[in-house]
């Protein structure tokens, strides 16, 4: 038998290594573990921030939408109000006549950068009566425009006319109905200028030129070559499209600058040629005489005899008829008419049509255009413009003959006019257009055509 001494320990150590081995081994600096923890905490902190950047953007995104939308409802009565602005200046116009020296053309002060809440809008005014009526147009005056073809201008009058029978170059409905998307002909009147997109030969580029927003300026892309729509030859000069020179919607009343109805000197008895324009018996003996089945022009009252002036005299002898004279034809021009339609349709407005518009009326060679540029250099002069189609006649480049070929499609007043108006916000940059016609021979005044969005 062995004996253990007390200060024999194998036995106790014994005892304590399998202790040890079966005791879990915890070790409070695990790098292991830790690693893990930090791994899990700093992807969690990720996908957290990555969250809120998330919703941080949408958010901003969402505020920003939602600025945009507020400021384009803004910018859009902002344009009602430029378009209220133009009716208001255009009823206070006087109507005696119409010029470019009006308030409603020439109006920096109430029409460029007016300042509203928050944005700001500018108008710009066109006289619908100083462009080519498509619905009466001849295609002689088609063929005076710039880059006009003769397919094209023939092409024009067929849609418009009440036929199926085609012009030698143009097209009627066969020709729309057997293309690729047929559809129908109009055979009637243009109800709208960008109609004349539907018809054979007329291409966007050829309607609206380089001036893709309309505003009659030559803007950076405009002027850009092929950088930038619309396609332009990239000079520094603005070539406009036919839809600056073109309308369906001119007429005039025929009525005198004063509003009152015109005479007309094919159904007006002596008395009344008297009475209502001031002529002498022997003048208006003259008329009743001379009109036969009817005069087919109010310059038909006078020829290369007539006298410059009245002969002197009551003209009190209603037996004895008196030629009329150029200076009374001058003041009764206005008053007088030879239809008694109370609307008169395509008049072209002398004092605002410009150098393409005026060239319709006297033909395609250069003549034409030499009194086309007499007229606005000589309109400029005067403060009021023409006042009367009589006026012409002072203009010595225009011969009597030239006069007579004109004379009753002209006028000097409008009241069918085209508002465009441009609104911009101040902090989003966002932009509403509209672009209206309206006809201010009513009360309140009629809107013809009514357009809005980003772009015309």
């Amino acid at each position: 038998m062995t004996m253990q001494m007390p200060w024999d320990n194998r036995g106790f150590d014994g005892a304590k290594a399998r202790a040890a081995r079966l005791a879990p081994r915890v070790c409070p600096w695990d790098v292991r573990g830790s690693g893990l923890v930090l791994v899990a905490v700093l992807w969690i902190l990720a996908v957290m921030t990555a969250v809120v950047a998330v919703v941080g953007q949408t958010s901003r995104l969402n505020m920003k939408m939602a600025m945009a939308a507020t400021d384009e409802v803004r910018c859009k009565w902002a344009c009602r109000a430029g378009t209220e602005n133009a009716i208001g200046i255009l009823n206070e116009d006087p109507k005696d006549s119409d010029c470019l020296a009006d308030l409603w053309s020439d109006n920096d002060e109430d029409f460029n950068d007016v300042v509203l809440e928050r944005c700001r809008y500018s108008v710009r005014v066109y006289d619908e009566a100083g462009k080519l009526n498509i619905n009466v147009a001849t295609k002689d005056q088609f063929m005076a425009l710039p880059y006009m073809e003769e397919e094209i201008a023939e092409a024009i009058v067929d849609w418009r006319d009440d036929n199926d029978d085609p012009q030698p170059l143009g097209a009627e409905a066969g020709y729309y109905e057997n293309l690729p998307i047929p559809y129908k002909i109009r055979n009637g009147p243009f109800k709208t200028v960008r109609e004349l997109l539907k018809v054979k030969g007329v291409t966007e580029e050829k309607l609206y030129g380089e001036d893709a927003n309309l505003n009659g300026l030559l803007d950076a892309n405009e002027r850009d070559g092929d950088l930038s729509p619309p396609p332009d030859n990239g000079d520094d000069r603005l070539d406009q499209g036919w839809i600056a020179y073109l309308t369906c919607y001119s007429y005039e009343r025929n009525v005198d600058g004063a509003g009152e109805d015109r005479i007309n000197i094919n159904q007006a008895n002596q008395q009344q040629l008297q009475d209502g324009l001031g002529l002498k018996a022997s003048q208006a003996k003259w008329i009743v005489d001379n009109r036969g089945g009817g005069f087919r022009s109010i310059a038909d009252l006078i020829n290369d005899r007539s006298p410059k002036t009245a002969s002197e005299g009551s003209g009190g002898n209603q037996d004895q008829a008196e030629p009329m004279d150029m200076q009374t034809f001058g003041q009764i021009a206005d008053r007088i008419t030879i239809s008694g339609e109370k609307k008169l349709p395509g008049k072209i407005n002398i004092n605002t049509a410009p150098v393409a518009v005026l060239k319709t009326l006297f033909g395609v060679d250069d003549q034409a255009e030499q009194i086309a540029r007499s007229i606005v250099a000589d309109r400029a002069a005067l403060a009021y413009g023409y006042t009367s189609v009589a006026d012409l006649l002072n203009q010595s480049s225009i011969s009597l003959e030239r006069f007579k070929s004109v004379a009753d499609v002209v006028t000097v007043r409008s009241d069918v006019f085209t508002i465009q108006c441009l609104a911009t916000a101040d902090v989003t940059g966002a932009t509403f257009r509209t672009e209206s016609v309206v006809d201010r021979s009513a009360s309140p005044c009629t809107i013809l055509y009514w357009y809005q969005g980003a772009n015309f």
